[in-house]
């Protein structure tokens, strides 16, 4: 995580010293995507490791409990507990806590859906 931390504290050093509002709004966007990952990261140790429920997690967050699980499935540690809409919910955490306790490899990530057509109103046959 210290890499972050340092790619976070240059990037505010030179948002303070960028010479155009363009480049300040460019590092400043770096900042917040790296804090973004950052609390997603610390969010997953919280739940996973200090065995915060999602609610406790977000709320010490700032966040509400509906939040959290989507920010966890965006994390390495849990993704692979996500369900199918792309969160993870107790049901996730409680799997990826035995996981850790037994010791057991992360399971596989679900695979994609693939991307179907779907038209959007059904077309008369003439």
């Amino acid at each position: 995580m210290s890499d972050s931390y340092e790619k976070i504290r240059r990037h505010l050093a030179d948002a303070e010293t960028a010479d155009s509002a363009a480049r300040t709004l460019q590092h400043l966007r770096v900042v917040l995507t790296e804090v973004g990952k950052l609390l997603d990261e610390e969010l997953a140790r919280a739940v996973v490791d200090d065995e915060m429920s999602l609610a406790a997690a977000g709320k010490s967050a700032g966040l509400t409990e509906n939040a959290v699980g989507p920010r966890l499935a965006a994390t390495a540690r849990l993704a692979p507990y996500a369900t199918r809409g792309d969160r993870v919910t107790a049901e996730g955490v409680k799997r990826a806590r035995h996981d850790k306790y037994a010791n057991a490899p992360l399971p596989p990530a679900a695979e994609p859906e693939s991307m179907r057509f779907k038209p959007r109103r059904k077309t008369k046959n003439s």
